[in-house]
C-alpha cells in the first residue's frame, strides 16, 4: 500500500478502516539466501537495498526483540558528513545523500529535516583543525562554511559567549546536517523490505552458528534452526557477544551512550549545536524538547542504561555554552549500547569463516551512517566485493597497520 495525501483524505473520509499493517509477522522459514542477524537500522536497510537494488528476497531479518527497540530508536537523531579522513569523508557523504532521497525511495515520512549542524570552536589552533575537516568535506561534495563569532551571534545570540574558559570564536557550519525521526526510519526500511518479500522475524534470538569445516550454513535461534547460503551480522553494542558465538574475537567494546530529552520549549534552538571544548551536542525536536548527549560511559557494558556522573557531565557541557537551560527539566535519559572499536571507525567485511559476514564498530556514528551501511553491506552480500566507498572498513586493518584513526582517540582508551 503506497501512502499520498488522496489516500490520507480517503481514510479520513471513510473511518480508517482501509489502512493494513505496515509489515507482516511470518513463521520463518526453513531456508533462506541470506539471514541478517538484526532488525536495526543498519539490518533494515541491508534487507531493503539487497531486494530493491539487487533483486535478492528470499531473505530474514532475526530481531531479537522488536523492530525499533535498539539503538535505532535510542539516539539522538543527528545526520551529517563532516568528517575529513579519506577513508570516512565520501562515505558519510553518500549517507547524506541518500537521507536527502529517502522519504521518496521509501515513499514513507521518515521527517527528514536538514536545519544544519554548527561545530563551535574556542581557540586558534581548533579553528584551524575545523579549517582542515571544512576543506575536505568540499572537496568531497559535502559542503561548510568556516563562520566567525558575529555570524555564530546571529545564529544563537543566547550562547555564553564571554565565557573565560571557553569563550566562543566561531564555528563550522554543514547546512545540510540535520535530524531524522529515528524510529521512522526503522518502520519505513521495515515496510519496504516487508513489501518486497523480505521476512522480518521479531522475538527470534539468535543463540549459535551452524558451522562445518569452517564453512556457516545457518544460525540456531529461539524458534529452531535456519540454514541460510549467508549469514550477515550487524548487532550493534552485541558484536563482540553475537559474533564471538562464531568463535570470533572482534576489536570492538560495547559502551553506553546516554541520550536525554527535556519538557517541550518553545522553539529557539534552529539546528543542531555541537561544543567545542567538551562533549555535548544538542537540537531541538518538533515537540519543543531540547534531545542532547555526550560522551559515553567509561565503563563495559550491555546494559541500556548509563550512570550518573556521565549525566552531570554532560549537563555541565551544556551549561558551559547555554546557561539559558539551566531551569529546563530533565523529563527522561535513556542509553544504547554502542560497539567502539579502536580506533572510532566501523567494519563492513566478511569473516574468514565463510558465508559469514559483519557489520559494525560504529561508535557514535551508526544513525547518520544507517543508508550507506545498509547499501555497502548489501553490495558486499550480493557480489561478494566491497563496496567502493566501504573498502577501507577491513576487520584486518589493524594487523595491516592501516587503522582509520578519525579523531585519534577511538573507543576512548584513556576510559579503560
Amino acid at each position: 500500500m503506497r501512502y499520498s495525501a488522496l489516500k490520507v483524505i480517503k481514510e479520513s473520509l471513510t473511518g480508517h478502516k482501509g489502512w493494513k499493517p505496515v509489515w507482516r509477522s511470518p513463521q520463518p522459514k526453513k531456508h533462506y539466501d541470506i539471514i541478517i542477524v538484526g532488525g536495526g537500522g543498519h539490518g533494515l536497510a541491508t534487507a531493503h537495498y539487497l531486494a530493491s537494488k539487487y533483486g535478492m528476497h528470499n531473505i530474514a531479518v532475526l530481531e531479537k526483540g522488536w523492530i525499533g527497540g535498539g539503538n535505532v530508536g535510542r539516539n539522538t537523531t543527528i545526520i551529517r558528513s563532516n568528517y575529513q579522513l579519506p577513508e570516512n569523508q565520501p562515505f558519510y557523504e553518500y549517507s547524506m545523500k541518500l537521507w536527502e532521497n529517502q522519504e521518496q525511495e521509501l515513499n514513507f515520512n521518515t521527517m527528514v529535516s536538514q536545519r544544519g549542524i554548527l561545530n563551535l570552536f574556542h581557540s586558534d589552533p581548533q579553528r584551524d583543525a575545523y579549517v582542515r575537516r571544512g576543506n575536505a568535506m568540499i572537496m568531497s561534495g559535502a559542503g561548510a562554511e568556516l563562520i566567525d563569532q558575529d555570524a555564530v551571534r546571529k545564529l544563537y545570540p543566547y550562547l555564553d559567549f564571554d565565557n573565560a574558559r571557553f569563550p566562543i570564536k566561531g564555528g563550522l557550519l554543514q547546512p545540510r546536517g540535520g535530524t531524522v525521526r529515528h524510529d521512522a526510519v526503522a518502520w519505513g526500511y521495515a515496510r519496504s523490505a516487508d513489501s518486497r518479500g523480505v521476512d522480518i522475524i521479531q522475538n527470534c534470538e539468535v543463540t549459535g552458528f551452524q558451522i562445518t569445516n569452517g564453512n556457516c550454513t545457518g544460525v540456531n535461534t529461539s524458534k529452531g534452526q535456519i540454514t541460510a547460503n549467508k549469514i550477515a551480522v550487524c548487532v550493534a553494542g552485541s558484536s563482540s557477544r553475537v559474533m564471538s558465538l562464531a568463535g570470533i574475537n572482534l576489536p570492538i567494546e560495547s559502551h553506553v551512550l546516554q541520550a536525554f530529552v527535556t519538557e517541550g520549549l518553545k522553539p529557539f534552538i534552529s539546528g543542531v549545536i555541537t561544543f567545542g571544548a567538551g562533549h555535548f551536542y544538542v537540537s531541538q525536536s518538533d515537540k519543543g524538547g531540547l534531545v542532547f548527549g555526550g560522551d559515553i560511559d567509561g565503563y563495559n557494558s550491555y546494559a541500556q542504561r548509563g550512570g550518573l556522573p556521565v549525566v552531570e557531565d554532560v549537563c555541565e557541557g551544556g551549561m558551559a555554552i547555554m546557561p539559558a537551560i539551566g531551569r529546563a527539566k530533565l523529563l527522561r535519559n535513556w542509553g544504547g549500547v554502542v560497539d567502539m572499536s579502536m580506533d572510532g571507525s566501523p567494519f563492513i567485511d566478511r569473516t574468514h569463516i565463510k558465508g559469514l559476514y559483519f557489520n559494525g564498530g560504529w561508535c557514535y556514528g551508526g544513525f547518520k551512517a544507517t543508508p550507506a551501511s545498509g547499501l555497502c553491506y548489501a553490495h558486499l552480500l550480493a557480489t561478494d566485493e566491497p563496496h567502493p566507498k566501504a573498502k577501507d572498513f577491513r576487520l584486518d586493518r589493524f594487523s595491516r597497520g592501516a587503522i582509520i584513526d578519525e579523531k585519534g582517540v577511538g573507543a576512548q582508551p584513556n576510559l579503560h
